[in-house]
């Protein structure tokens, strides 16, 4: 997002994340030269040429902890451990939160798509994105009652919604083709029984949470208080 209609001057530097859920971990080497062949045919509009200088890999906290890629040493790292993250509720009660919406953020429900982030569509949606990824990606989906966690997470209340609609499009540069994109951003207040959801909710802040997440859309910190 913090991309979004920037001009990068020629010899500045900029930076992306890419969150790639795939536990093999020679992936990364062919993204690495997947993407420096990118740089070099041009990125944007204009199709601007780059160098790729750097990869690294994030902790938890969305720090760089791992070198991946070093231009300057001609470091290619084959692999490293993936970052874990436990949906293990903590021991210590969580009874209100305040969720970010940084990105446009659409959910649906019962064919429609909401106009307010509910909690119990949101943490619905937070579960049903973690475990359609463990089922494409991992081991298996999540081994827990679907009915029985949405019906806590509907008992969650919203205390406090400030949020603006925004109207936002991406035109394929292959096809000329334009898709809508937009959704509601700011922030939302909950309180309730908030433990068991939380952890969900941290890895939605690396999943992205409703629909179209791939193309950018349903990014959100987590703040409690």
């Amino acid at each position: 997002m913090h991309l979004d209609g920037v001009t990068i001057a020629p010899g500045s530097r900029f930076h992306f994340d890419l969150n790639l859920f795939d536990l093999n971990g020679n992936t990364v080497a062919y993204l690495v030269l997947a993407f420096a062949q990118l740089a070099r045919e041009g990125l944007g509009p204009r199709r601007g040429r780059v160098d790729l200088t750097a990869v690294w890999q994030l902790d938890g906290n969305g720090e760089p902890s791992v070198a991946l890629y070093d231009r300057r040493s001609l470091l290619l790292r084959q692999s490293a451990p993936p970052l874990e993250l436990s949906l293990e509720p903590s021991l210590e009660p969580v009874t209100r939160l305040r969720l970010q919406f940084l990105t446009p953020t659409e959910f649906k429900s019962a064919q429609q798509i909401g106009d307010r982030p509910d909690f119990g569509v949101l943490g619905a949606r937070a579960r049903d994105r973690v475990s359609t990824l463990r089922e494409l990606y991992g081991p298996d989906p999540l081994d827990i009652d679907f009915r029985a966690f949405g019906e806590r997470a509907a008992q969650v209340r919203m205390t406090h919604c400030e949020i603006r609609h925004v109207d936002v499009a991406r035109r394929s540069s292959r096809t000329g083709q334009t898709h809508p994109i937009g959704g509601f951003m700011g922030e939302a207040e909950y309180e309730g029984d908030l433990t068991e959801f939380v952890p969900y909710l941290r890895a939605a802040q690396w999943t992205g949470i409703g629909r179209q997440t791939v193309w950018g859309k349903g990014q959100i910190a987590v703040v409690e208080f």
